[in-house]
């Protein structure tokens, strides 16, 4: 199928969708245009004619901006792109894992993680990457995680973390629970007595996360059903850790809060 008109206009030419966005910031004249895009003015006038001809923009004594109709089309027309972005940047791991631990509401936000990036956990680096992601957690302000999967080392870490003052919220699944309270019982009696940690239980939920003051991490399930220990998607920009942190509320309203064992 042929594209025509609007769409065409601003999905044939990055130019083009550049100026729509140039110019939703402020108007602008020729020459700040051309400064921009550092170009001549036979190279960037005929772009400017085809959008002033599609009602995208009006020249007005000297100055280029958006009508009324390029207002909308540029509102609109970011958020799809970022989608696309968000999508197309780690495409391999929206296609190969379970999604359904995410929320509709969440998921249709994704444009918001278009910063993020996988990170791969080869088999000769994995203490490496292991490590790296300790040393952020160990560094952050705040915690909040989310598991489904038991892993030995978390307990402890989760207690460093409350002696030193450091809010830390948890939600674990029944059975991750139950394996926590009867392998690390006296850890997790001492972190429920500190004041500025908390400790959930969730029915299930296929999916992994951390959430802290300095990155998102989240790990998925692959659609056979078996735990994805090598790809995370890890964000370090204030908009995907926003997303995580609205995850784990997400799923905290939703969770049983344990008080004591």
């Amino acid at each position: 199928m042929k594209s025509t008109g609007l769409l065409s206009i601003l999905t044939f030419s990055e130019k083009r969708k550049e100026i729509l966005f140039l110019l939703q910031e402020s108007p602008k004249t020729l020459s700040e245009i051309k400064v921009y895009f550092d170009v001549r003015s036979p190279e960037i006038l005929p772009r400017l004619k085809e959008m002033e001809t599609a009602n995208l923009i009006v020249r007005q004594e000297g100055m280029y901006r958006l009508t009324s109709l390029g207002k909308v089309s540029a509102i609109y027309y970011r958020p799809f792109l970022d989608t696309l972005a968000a999508i197309e940047a780690n495409e391999d791991f929206w296609r190969d894992h379970d999604i359904a631990a995410i929320p509709e509401s969440l998921l249709n936000r994704i444009q918001e993680l278009k910063e993020c990036r996988v990170v791969k956990d080869e088999h000769e680096h994995i203490y490496d990457s292991h490590k790296a992601f300790m040393e952020n957690v160990l560094t952050s302000g705040r915690f909040l995680g989310f598991s489904s999967i038991f892993l030995p080392s978390y307990p402890s870490m989760f207690l460093e973390l409350a002696r030193r003052n450091i809010p830390i919220s948890i939600i674990v699944t029944p059975n991750v629970f139950f394996k926590i309270k009867s392998e690390h019982n006296a850890e997790i009696e001492e972190f429920l007595k500190h004041k500025h940690t908390s400790f959930h239980v969730y029915d299930s939920a296929k999916v992994a996360f951390v959430v802290t003051d300095r990155f998102m991490s989240l790990s998925l399930f692959f659609k056979n059903g078996t735990f994805d220990p090598r790809h995370d998607l890890v964000g370090f920009d204030s908009s995907s850790i926003k997303w995580g942190e609205e995850l784990f509320k997400y799923y905290k309203e939703n969770a049983v809060e344990i008080k004591n064992l």
